[in-house]
């Protein structure tokens, strides 16, 4: 699919169709009733016979226009017009896309992008939000389809988005470029998601940072195997690999742009390639879910595809933790106590909460080998979090405020939430052992939070962040998929760290 940013008269578009608004008690958007006027009132009759009133969401397609050069027109209802803010306009968008993923043309000109969005005044923005939302629609997951399924073929292949004046030409083109580099690292994120587990192995995950450096030589990778990192002590990340035949993998992937004097920005993904739950075994129900346990990992991988096509003036690291876990005579129990990279010990209540134990070595060895500026972990971490913000924001903790703020701005600019959570000593003392120096679980309460205290433990020393990841990264049910968030959250912080 090919994005593209022109200035131009609706009525005057050739192509197979043209996307315009319409608010909310059949009240035309501008763009709309120029081409109402040239085509001798067309959408006025229309809406005159209550096949378009406007609310949020709703599509029509309107044929034979012999007084337009256009094939068809595509009405989008766009809700009240006071209250067409963020949210609205995506959903907009999101539904215009759905309708031209079935057009029959090959070109079609989109005006949602002229509209005017309430608390935005930013033509980039606004065009990289429509390109987002068409590149979330159009996205299908083939990868694993047998020779005999039929790949979806898609007629539209270019889509213009319009901009009201000549001026506004460069800030969309840097917003389609944007879009292209986020959506590229989204796409590949649920690529890496999808895949099953037998497919998406810790070794497929190594394999894949290879690629990566192959098609972005800005990109450079190394992996540590378990040899290497027995001898560093990572006694936690290798305890979780103890049950499977998989060897654990910490992949280390460095995109540098910048003077070799500027500090890093490392993200630390989560790469639990499947999580049966160990010895302290899950119920069977959507245990297949579990091949979505890597997607923290996905998501750096996605972000560093995403920086190194921007060319972001940065040095970025990219570190993914990843590992099998299983159950067989070899696995961690419950009551067992390792020693962590840290030298930390820590008493392993419940082989489920096997995340942090991979983590909390990685955070070591970041600290210790990059004396970073700032450090996000990324983390389908707990069930609890689910249960507090469920699939509308990762849970957001950090022990740096400024972090923390371009984190949650971040992910408010580009439609990937995350909300703030506290951080408290408070929480500290539920993860209390008798015989190490803590446990790995902290009881039910605020499991999300005891979580990030436990990892905030080997972060104390770094200016850092930790997403909880564990609601937003995939979708059940009907529509069950990875959803490649936060890409788009973690590239968009990024951005804004370049222009300050």
């Amino acid at each position: 699919m090919e994005f593209l940013v022109k200035s131009g008269s609706p009525e005057k578009q050739r192509v197979g169709c043209v996307v315009v608004g319409i608010f909310e008690r059949r009240k035309p958007s501008p763009q709309a009733q120029a081409l109402d006027a040239a085509s001798g009132g067309l959408i006025g009759s229309v809406m005159r016979r209550g096949d378009m009133d406007g609310k949020l969401g709703q599509t029509t397609f309107l044929h034979g226009l012999d007084d337009l050069f256009c094939d068809r027109i595509l009405l989008v209802g766009c809700g009240r017009e006071r209250d067409f803010d963020e949210r609205a306009y995506r959903k907009a968008c999101v539904a215009a896309a759905r309708e031209l993923d079935k057009v029959g043309g090959v070109d079609a000109a989109h005006y949602l992008t002229e509209l005017n969005v309430k608390g935005r005044d930013d033509v980039r923005w606004q065009v990289k939000q429509a390109a987002l939302a068409t590149r979330e629609v159009f996205y299908r997951f083939e990868a694993c389809k047998g020779q005999d399924y039929k790949k979806y073929t898609r007629k539209l292949s270019r889509l213009v988005f319009q901009v009201p004046r000549r001026s506004d030409l460069p800030p969309g083109e840097t917003g389609i470029r944007e879009a292209d580099a986020i959506g590229h690292g989204v796409d590949f994120a649920k690529e890496l998601g999808n895949l099953p587990g037998n497919i998406c192995t810790p070794s497929y995950l190594a394999d894949q940072a290879a690629e990566l450096s192959k098609r972005l030589p800005a990109v450079k990778t190394k992996v540590l195997e378990e040899d290497e990192m027995r001898k560093l002590g990572m006694n936690a990340l290798l305890a979780v690999s103890a049950g499977s035949e998989q060897p654990a993998k910490l992949i280390v992937m460095e995109y540098n742009n910048a003077p070799a004097n500027t500090k890093p920005t490392v993200l630390v993904g989560k790469g639990i390639t499947f999580d049966s739950g160990g010895i302290s075994i899950k119920p069977a129900a959507t245990m297949d879910e579990m091949k979505f346990d890597m997607c923290g990992a996905a998501s750096v991988f996605g972000t560093l595809q995403a920086a190194a096509e921007l060319e972001l003036p940065i040095n970025l690291v990219g570190i993914v933790a990843s590992s099998e876990n299983l159950p067989d005579g070899k696995a961690i129990k419950p009551g067992d106590i390792v020693t962590t990279m840290s030298g930390q010990t820590v008493e392993i209540l419940n082989t489920d909460a096997e995340g942090r134990l991979v983590l909390c070595d990685t955070l070591t060895y970041v600290e210790r080998t990059y004396k970073p500026e700032y450090v996000v972990d990324i983390a389908t971490l707990t069930g609890a979090c689910v249960i507090a913000l469920g699939s509308h924001a990762a849970a957001l903790y950090s022990n740096n405020n400024r972090l923390r703020r371009s984190l949650r701005d971040a992910g408010n600019a580009i439609g990937d939430r995350a909300w703030p959570m506290p951080l408290w000593e408070d929480y500290q003392s539920q993860l209390d052992s008798n015989f190490a120096d803590f446990a790995n679980v902290g009881g039910r309460e605020a499991g999300s939070v005891t979580a990030a205290c436990f990892l905030h433990r080997f972060a104390r020393d770094l200016r850092w962040a930790h997403l909880d990841i564990a609601g937003v990264a995939w979708n059940s049910g009907k529509q069950k998929g990875a959803t490649g968030r936060p890409v788009g959250l973690l590239t968009q912080f990024l951005i804004d760290s370049v222009a300050g």
